[in-house]
């Protein structure tokens, strides 16, 4: 059964194959291994080049970095960045990257705005200073840290000061191996009736392999049919700086020692198919390092996972993953004792299969969805993290009376002679989404308010927006519609019920606070044949923006019978709506809280002060009330925490969380500055304000939503990061707000010059 995450897109940075090395067979493996466990979820890699001309990468590598060129890890943090990656995961290791002890990596880290998951591949006990500078650093920048051994994070913690609650041990991934008998194998190297020792992976002086071809006349007088097989190419940079001088000199050894028909050479890097018929027809496996510094060990995982009897030095993850019978341990070089377990081995049959069978067990965890899974819990965990990580410099709250100074370049950009785009990419228009009615009527509330404080340029740009809610109204439906292409085709005939209610709250801001005659009389004039058909809507939010827009025309045409009577109608309906779901655990208007919920108490607050009827007001201000406790953070100084719109709030369900949208800080503003006026209360002028610094940091993220480079609003808030797009809906959410708290709050507004 396929599983499922949050996290849409991981890159992987390390090695990768073709290239031949540990890192790269890690990294491609964990790579697939989360692609094939999580569908939903996009992998790619960004491996290091280590030599000109790179490798011929699969097509899940999207970027190349140059091992010794720190600029191409500064493009390389770039380029995730504005590729809306959720989440880097890192391998560690020193010499796969440039720079005193791999520190290039740190340039590269230092750049990325998404949370990062670095698995450790060494961990030493007696770093040089580079070395721990390094490992600190990338630490520091990690919000999780992966280590595959207990010796691993003792070490973080008690060597490099790393708090245990960052750390998750989680196996080398293996694949998924039956256990057979390796006669079975044996045929297909020739070896058949044969007993195996193998010890495989790039070959290097550090290996060992010497010490058990010294070994090995002792255990060819014993049992003259045994084979030692050496799998593997030698280590490429091994062959850079020496060739092949260590393979050779195995070579003549065997032959000094008389055993060189018991030892076969297989000099290739092998698939992973091949390796597992090898591993499969295997006796024994020997990892005969020289030093104890290794905190973890490939091959070791993979024929232990495979129920491998295993022989090793006590090297650090050896002692941990042998314990308790898994696997024998003999002393660094010395071949007399590595002689002996495996005579003892071969003659105790049970006891190696015992051995086996344990090893074979205990690898379950280690097979690749398990470590997948795993790693994915690890995932979760750093974005959730992530979000309470307070940047150096930021700041909670405004100052009383402070504002940031309007900026109107973005909404410019998004708009044309048609009127307001719908949606961008990143800054920059998207033509291919085209426009609707519900943001070309929030256009149309803006420019209206900027047209209230004075601002000249709502003179050039309220024209747009009005003329684009005129041409989408029907006469012959008494409707409007919403989506219009680029090359201004309507795509349907009539909008959705909420465009409707956002269009008349449109032409109702126009007609209460326009200080152009002209404009007023257009909107007039649709805001007349439209009103009546809302009747025919079931939205309650429609409803509500509706009645927000009715109170707005009422403040300047009070008399107007045919308003107040469907003003009367629906305030009736969101009255009824609330009095037959209200309880005291839940004091809403319907069974699910979602999107826009603000302007439901608004709407009812208004209905109360105007109409004038008490219970409304008491209604609005009751439910006002219990969705600022609902959307105000238990920690961190109380911030604003809208509903997210990935699931909403259910009653009797888990509220969601994210995505968090720039809209319901929006319609909170408005609805707060609403109670202010009607009661006085200064909790409602706060309320208002915690709201509104939502949009400049005070959130989840503490990640300013809106961009004062553009004046553009960026379209919400992910678990662990900005949606860096800055479309209309959320442009428009952070100027209306901007400009009913400048108006509520007497500011008097200053433009700065087009040029700033």
């Amino acid at each position: 059964m396929e599983d499922h995450s949050t996290i849409s897109r991981v890159a992987f940075i390390g090695n990768y194959v073709p290239r031949q090395c540990g890192i790269a067979t890690f990294t491609t493996d964990l790579c697939e291994a989360i692609a094939a466990e999580y569908t939903d979820t996009s992998c790619i890699a960004l491996p290091v080049n280590d030599i000109e001309g790179g490798y011929s990468y699969p097509p899940r590598v999207r970027f190349e970095l140059t091992e010794k060129n720190i600029d191409s890890y500064r493009r390389a943090a770039d380029f995730l960045n504005i590729n809306n990656v959720d989440l880097v995961c890192l391998q560690f290791e020193y010499g796969i990257f440039g720079g005193k002890a791999g520190s290039y990596i740190l340039a590269f880290l230092r750049e990325l705005r998404m949370p990062i998951v670095t698995t450790l591949h060494t961990i030493l006990k007696e770093p040089s200073p580079d070395q721990r500078r390094v490992l600190e650093e990338v630490a520091a920048l990690s919000d999780r840290l992966v280590v595959m051994s207990e010796r691993g994070a003792e070490f973080l913690r008690e060597i490099y000061g790393v708090l245990p609650e960052k750390i998750d041990i989680i196996p080398h991934g293996i694949p998924d191996l039956p256990f057979v008998d390796p006669s079975y194998h044996k045929d297909l190297f020739g070896v058949e009736g044969k007993l195996v020792l193998l010890s495989f992976g790039l070959l290097s002086s550090n290996k060992g392999i010497e010490n058990v071809i010294a070994a090995l006349p002792a255990i060819v007088e014993r049992y003259p049919n045994v084979v030692y097989m050496i799998l593997g190419a030698t280590h490429p940079h091994v062959i850079q700086h020496e060739g092949e001088t260590y393979r050779l000199s195995l070579q003549r050894m065997a032959q000094e020692k008389g055993v060189e028909d018991n030892v076969i050479f297989y000099n290739r890097f092998v698939s992973l198919e091949e390796l597992v018929e090898f591993i499969s027809a295997a006796d024994i496996y020997i990892t005969p390092y020289l030093n104890e510094a290794q905190i973890v060990s490939g091959t070791l995982a993979y024929t232990l996972g495979a129920g491998k009897a295993v022989i090793s030095t006590p090297y650090w993850y050896a002692e941990e993953m042998l314990a308790d019978g898994r696997g024998t341990l003999v002393p660094f070089k010395d071949p007399a004792a590595l002689a002996r377990e495996v005579i003892y081995l071969l003659d105790n049959e049970s006891e190696r299969h015992a051995m086996r069978k344990r090893a074979y067990l205990f690898g379950r965890e280690m097979i690749w969805p398990q470590v997948a899974q795993r790693y994915m819990e690890s995932f979760e965990r750093a974005r959730a993290e992530r979000r309470h990580y307070v940047p150096p410099g930021f700041r909670v709250k405004l100052h009383e009376g402070e504002l940031p100074p309007l900026k109107l370049d973005h909404l410019r950009h998004m708009t044309d002679e048609t009127g307001i785009l719908q949606h961008a990419l990143f800054t920059v228009p998207n033509y291919n989404e085209g426009y609707t009615t519900d943001d070309n009527a929030r256009a149309l509330i803006v420019s209206t308010l900027l047209d209230e404080l004075g601002n000249e340029e709502a003179l050039e740009l309220a024209p747009r927006y009005l003329a684009f809610i005129l041409y989408a109204f029907s006469a012959e439906t008494g409707r409007f519609r919403n989506f219009l292409d680029y090359q201004r085709h309507w795509l349907e005939v009539i909008g959705s019920e909420d465009s409707q209610g956002r269009a008349l709250l449109a032409l109702s801001t126009v007609l209460g606070r326009s200080s152009m005659a002209a404009y007023r009389s257009i909107a007039g004039m649709v805001f007349e044949q439209a009103l009546s058909a809302i009747l025919d809507t079931t939205s309650p939010r429609a409803w509500a923006f509706t009645l927000i827009g009715i109170h707005e025309y009422l403040r300047r045409y009070s008399g107007d019978s045919r308003a107040s009577q469907v003003r009367d109608e629906l305030a009736g309906r969101l009255l009824a709506l609330y009095q037959n779901c209200r309880s005291d655990e839940w004091r809403w208007y319907e069974d699910e809280m979602s999107y826009c919920n603000a302007v439901l108490p608004q709407a009812m607050l208004m209905c109360g002060q105007w109409i004038p009827n008490n219970e409304m007001t008491e209604i609005g201000l009751e439910s006002l009330g219990w969705l600022a406790d609902l959307q105000r953070a238990a920690a961190q100084g109380g911030h604003f925490v809208p509903i997210g719109s990935n699931g909403f709030y259910k009653r009797g369900s888990e509220r969601a969380r994210f995505d968090q949208q720039p809209v319901e800080a929006q319609t909170m503003v408005s609805a707060c500055l609403e109670a202010y006026r009607s009661t006085g209360d200064k909790r409602w002028r706060r309320e208002a304000r915690r709201a509104f610094e939502w949009f400049l940091g005070r959130n989840d993220l503490n990640l300013s939503v809106y961009d004062p480079t553009t004046g553009g609003c960026r379209d919400g808030l992910h678990p662990d990061r900005p949606n860096e797009n800055q479309g209309a809906e959320s442009t428009l959410a952070f100027l209306q707000s901007l400009l009913e708290l400048r108006l509520a709050e007497g500011t008097i507004l200053t433009l700065e010059a087009r040029s700033q």
